[in-house]
């Protein structure tokens, strides 16, 4: 039997979109975790598996220049290429605690060992509230999951450190497709599309939700 959001997350999540998208609040859809089998072959957008070494060059130009540079990319290869080096940063940290849970947490979903990941994740971010990606990995599992309530709570909380996240961007507008909230699915992909133009599949979902939303051009 499907179950309905419970009030505070609601509010939870009224938050997230009024921050993200500037839009109203979100309604209270129908969902229940354990209705439908994990959406593995959903892939959002995710790290590199074989991340480049980030020199003191990058680390001093920062995320800014980074950024800078793959809206002005040329080309498919080109954004790839700055894509990595972002990606690069953004699973940095500085405690080697953290790096290990993170790994083994990986380790763990690969294998598909989903609880396994939750609670060494749980510990990063314990350790660690202002690792960016600890958020976004959970958020991850817990959309892989249908858990859409948890995972809009942690897609928050990415979007509050780092709101050019494209990764979380692009889950959230994964979540309001699931939920039918089009309109809503379509502001989380075109900011999405702003940050990172050479997302994969993000701009036929683009182009597909801006017919149904708005309509074909005369």
């Amino acid at each position: 039997m499907a179950s309905r959001f419970p009030a505070a997350r609601n509010r939870r999540s009224a938050i997230l979109l009024a921050a993200v998208i500037a839009a109203s609040p979100l309604p209270a859809f129908a969902q229940d975790p354990g209705a439908n089998p994990p959406k593995q072959q959903k892939k959002l957008p995710e790290a590199p598996s074989k991340l480049p070494k980030v020199g003191g060059a990058d680390r001093t130009r920062g995320l800014d220049f980074l950024f800078g540079a793959l809206r002005a990319a040329p080309d498919e290869a080109s954004a790839k290429y700055v894509e990595a080096r972002i990606w690069a940063l953004w699973m940095q940290t500085p405690s080697d605690t953290a790096a290990l849970l993170m790994a083994r947490a990986k380790f763990a979903m690969d294998a598909q060992k989903m609880d396994v990941a939750l609670k060494l994740l749980d510990a990063v971010i314990k350790l660690r509230p202002d690792y960016v990606e600890a958020w976004n990995r959970r958020a991850t599992i817990y959309y892989l999951q249908n858990d859409y309530a948890h995972s809009l709570s942690d897609i928050e909380q990415v979007l509050i450190r780092e709101p050019r996240h494209f990764g979380a961007l692009a889950g959230l507008g994964m979540i309001m497709q699931d939920l039918g909230d089009d309109k809503r699915a379509l502001d989380a992909f075109r900011k999405a599309l702003a940050v990172n133009p050479y997302l994969e599949k993000v701009p036929d979902l683009v182009k597909t939700l801006t017919e149904k939303v708005e309509g074909r051009d005369i």
